[in-house]
């Protein structure tokens, strides 16, 4: 049985913030690249307005296949793990926790599948009871360079370890892998029924997915949206889509 009766696969997609969502400023454009991404695997996107409760992004949500969260240029509030806010912690977005918060749990309970990126991976980690490294360049010893720096224009990249036997494993084909990189923040302790299944070289946490069931839930700290004509991260959004196609309604 499928989830839905509708033809299209429809990958509901949150705004990174609530400002950029109103202001509808050049930076909410970069949502543009999920939505991309999402066609090019033959999704729907459709997006999720922030500016409304959680009622109402549930309802939203009950029409939806599958769900993907966004990177943000917001942090988690570190009160959600029990954490004092670093100087270098950006200013939550209330908004936009309460909508990803949301849609994991309605996600989890339907059994639609989630790809977190970047911030969306964050908050799916503190969602689960997990806890984030604030500042990688003042908290890790030597770190790799994990976001732009002033002036440049390109995001960096690295090489990333993939753990035999796990989905990113499976979708690369490999158990390493080149991706772009923007963050500066990253899982420290993995929540709950997640396991890890990426490192970067300096052992910033890279990848993570659910194991509490068989629902398919991947977090990646890249952005394989902005990576355009890799086969690794055209795979990734592929294996959204065709879990959303394929998932079951559950009981």
């Amino acid at each position: 049985m499928t989830r839905s009766n509708h033809t299209a696969i429809r990958i509901g997609v949150p705004y990174r913030t609530l400002a950029e969502e109103q202001a509808g400023t050049a930076k909410s454009k970069k949502n543009e690249f999920y939505y991309r991404a999402i066609r090019e695997a033959g999704g729907e996107p459709v997006p999720i307005s922030l500016a409304q409760d959680a009622a109402s992004v549930r309802r939203i949500a009950e029409g939806l296949d599958g769900f993907a969260l966004t990177g943000s240029p917001a942090d988690v509030d570190p009160a959600h793990y029990n954490a004092a806010r670093d100087p270098e912690t950006a200013d939550p977005d209330p908004a936009r926790e309460r909508t990803d918060r949301t849609l994991i749990e309605h996600a989890i309970s339907a059994g639609k599948p989630v790809l977190a990126i970047c911030y969306g991976n964050q908050l799916l980690n503190v969602y689960f009871g997990g806890t984030l490294i604030q500042d990688i360049p003042s908290e890790l010893p030597q770190p790799l360079q994990h976001a732009k720096y002033e002036g440049e224009t390109r995001d960096p990249e690295h090489p990333v370890r993939l753990e035999a036997g796990t989905r990113v494993a499976a979708l690369a084909g490999a158990t390493e892998a080149r991706v772009n990189s923007s963050h500066h923040q990253s899982i420290r302790t993995p929540g709950r029924n997640l396991r890890v299944t990426a490192h970067a070289p300096d052992g910033v946490i890279e990848a993570v997915e659910w194991t509490g069931d068989s629902n398919w839930i991947v977090g990646v700290q890249w952005h394989p949206e902005r990576m355009e004509g890799d086969p690794f991260a055209a795979a990734i959004f592929s294996q959204l889509v065709a879990e959303a196609r394929h998932a079951e309604v559950k009981p």
